[in-house]
């Protein structure tokens, strides 16, 4: 799997980082999916340089311009309810792409610690022999981005495989590197330090999906 881990370098994007983990800033809930949505669109596109384009000539008002264009067809796909704030900042960059929702929550069935991940809605257009594009902010356990890619996969092989998260934790990266295609690519925005027992990021930032949208019952 190729991982490629964007805060490396200082930019706006560490800035906006710092915004959605404060504990003040976050009561602002239109502000942390704005901060969301901007990570979103700075993803997208360090993203887009590794696609593939194609030579095109645009007229303008004075003449002929040489130039290019995206040549891969792209379908963004969130994972509900957390993804959709970076969702729409995908959207605001490939605003020709195609667009997919699936759900997939964590349910603790002896209302402990342990949980098997559930997907259970699908929502999703066809994707073979393009560039998925699958969004979800928290990358914890790894084993919900693991259980959506096998769903959507049953039939449908897609050119490229491109999970983005905007944090995650070194035990979800390495449980993506063993249980995903090597041809995979994994972009990050941060790498926290690590999962408590119970596989919350630390220091991460709460969850997200509360933080956007309110809590859920």
């Amino acid at each position: 799997m190729y991982l490629h881990n964007i805060s490396e370098n200082n930019s706006i994007l560490n800035h906006f980082l710092a915004q959605i983990r404060d504990v003040n800033i976050q009561k602002d809930s239109m502000r942390f999916r704005k901060n969301i949505e901007r990570i979103g669109e700075i993803m997208a596109y360090e993203l887009s340089k590794t696609l593939e384009y194609k030579n095109i000539d645009v007229q303008t008002p004075l003449g002929i311009k040489h130039t290019t264009t995206i040549a891969d067809h792209v379908v963004l796909c969130s994972i509900l309810r957390a993804g959709l704030a970076l969702h729409t900042g995908f959207m605001n960059v490939f605003d020709n792409a195609e667009n997919g929702f699936v759900s997939a929550y964590r349910h603790h069935y002896d209302n402990d610690d342990k949980f098997e991940i559930l997907v259970e809605y699908q929502a999703a257009p066809s994707f073979e022999d393009k560039n998925l594009i699958l969004i979800d902010p928290m990358l914890a356990t790894g084993q919900s981005i693991v259980a959506v890619l096998h769903k959507l996969h049953l039939e449908q092989k897609p050119k490229e495989i491109h999970i983005v998260v905007v944090i995650a934790a070194p035990e979800g990266i390495a449980y993506l590197q063993k249980n995903l295609p090597k041809n995979c690519h994994l972009w990050i925005a941060a790498i926290d330090e690590k999962l408590n027992e119970k596989n919350y990021i630390i220091p991460g930032l709460g969850d997200a999906g509360d933080l956007a949208y309110g809590s859920k019952l």
